[in-house]
């Protein structure tokens, strides 16, 4: 803990000695008394946690002395000690913000002890806070909290700490379960605005019909159910940062409207006319290629530009090498650890059918997969039996079964919905086929599409 300095400011030498002696009988107090306000002011630079400060001084008035420690700590607390008994003085000092205004008589040092205590419980207080503060950026600091060595991810590092030291814009690109949020939280965290708030938003998850208020807020009344005013997520990020994951598959109506909230930094509620100013930093993200959906018409060329910003593209798990085994064992001890089970190791034949499968949901997958492996082994090693893989890359072994042109289409299919969480109108998209040949080709495999 940081120690207290108090530093009392008294003429009178023997009174600024009792004063001083009383409360060094506290420990964690450190006590320096100075006897001109010139000396004490030359030393404020030294820190201090707390002023005692004697109204009446031969070489400068209480309120000059108060003015001066004002400029140089707005919120230093200082406690008054005077002799004056004027009403008009204590309140013209306690409005300009002194912490306590003490009559000298004798109960001044006990009322002293009692204001620097709990002075100190504050300072204590705050302490704990920024310590707090401290372990939320320890918490996502991004070289930890992201694990890796490859030459791929240490590139993405290199970008995300670029990213923490201005407000650029952020895109950030990557298949699903690359880690995008966990990148963008990394991002907020590590940056100025940490102690900001940071709010997602998954543009996918909120109806077309509700994304408008969802994000810019509504007011009491403005439509059917709107029984209270609400600010929207825009708002309620206001000096943070916003997170709008999944922003390619935004509607080109709200695209106009977002752009006109990022163009003019402020946000206008449904059904108000008042705008709202806003200080938000925008990170986005998207498993698409922003530029090819502006080519087919389905996202705004000035928005791409308005959000091109600083791009950070996440490499696919299947391409970072030897991070697959990091992860894997990191997703082991950390299964074991929250479940209260005795550590596991990975043998050397899991790790061998690990490395030759592709991961298509990438981080996301080979969580679920080493979490299920360390409740199926029944010893203190994880086999390559115990890793139960999706078989999707089957979908592509032409050379070891003999099988339709309508089967292959129907396992391609089949592994892209897992690809992209049965998202049939992404995978139309992919496979640049219709939403009702997928339905038909699935219909006799019992697939079900969640």
């Amino acid at each position: 803990m940081e120690t207290f300095k108090i530093f009392v400011l008294e003429d009178d030498f023997l009174y600024a000695k009792v004063l001083s002696y009383h409360l060094s009988q506290n420990p964690d107090y450190e006590v320096t008394v100075f006897n001109s306000a010139k000396d004490l002011l030359a030393s404020l630079y030294k820190g201090v946690s707390a002023i005692s400060l004697d109204y009446n001084l031969p070489d400068m008035s209480g309120f000059e002395v108060l003015k001066r420690i004002r400029e140089f700590d707005p919120e230093l607390p200082v406690v008054i000690v005077s002799g004056q008994q004027d009403i008009s003085t204590a309140v013209e000092l306690l409005k300009k913000g002194v912490y306590d205004y003490v009559l000298k008589d004798q109960d001044t040092k006990d009322r002293v002890w009692s204001a620097m205590r709990n002075i100190k419980e504050n300072f204590n207080l705050k302490q704990r806070i920024s310590n707090l503060e401290d372990e939320i950026g320890k918490k996502y600091e991004y070289n930890k909290l992201i694990k890796g060595d490859s030459t791929e991810i240490n590139n993405v590092f290199r970008l995300m700490e670029k990213a923490t030291r201005t407000n650029i814009t952020i895109s950030v690109h990557g298949e699903t379960g690359t880690g995008k949020e966990l990148v963008a939280k990394a991002i907020h965290f590590n940056s100025k605005r940490k102690n900001k708030p940071f709010v997602p938003v998954n543009v996918t998850a909120v109806p077309r019909e509700l994304i408008e208020s969802e994000m810019f807020g509504h007011e009491k009344g403005s439509f059917t159910g709107a029984n209270a005013m609400r600010i929207g997520r825009f708002e309620e990020a206001n000096g943070g940062t916003i997170f709008l994951d999944e922003i390619g598959d935004m509607d080109l109506n709200m695209q106009a409207k977002l752009l006109r909230v990022l163009q003019e930094e402020e946000v206008v509620r449904v059904g108000s006319n008042k705008p709202q100013k806003l200080d938000v930093r925008v990170i986005v993200a998207t498993h698409k290629n922003l530029l090819e959906e502006v080519k087919k018409g389905n996202f705004r060329e000035d928005l791409y530009y308005r959000l091109l910003g600083l791009t950070i593209d996440l490499p696919p798990l299947r391409q970072r090498g030897n991070d697959i085994f990091l992860l894997a064992r990191f997703f082991v001890d950390e299964f074991c650890l929250k479940n209260s089970m005795e550590k596991l190791t990975i043998s050397a034949d899991a790790m061998e059918k690990l490395r030759k499968y592709p991961f298509p949901g990438n981080i996301r997958e080979l969580k679920a997969i080493m979490e299920l492996a360390s409740v199926m082994t029944n010893t203190n090693t994880i086999h390559a039996e115990d890793i139960k893989l999706p078989n999707t890359s089957s979908a592509f072994d032409l050379a070891n079964e003999d099988a339709t042109l309508d089967d292959y289409i129907k396992k391609i299919i089949v592994h892209y919905l897992e690809k992209y969480d049965n998202k049939v109108r992404l995978v139309a998209e992919k496979l640049n086929i219709g939403k009702t040949t997928i339905y038909r080709m699935l219909k006799d495999e019992g697939h079900t599409l969640l």
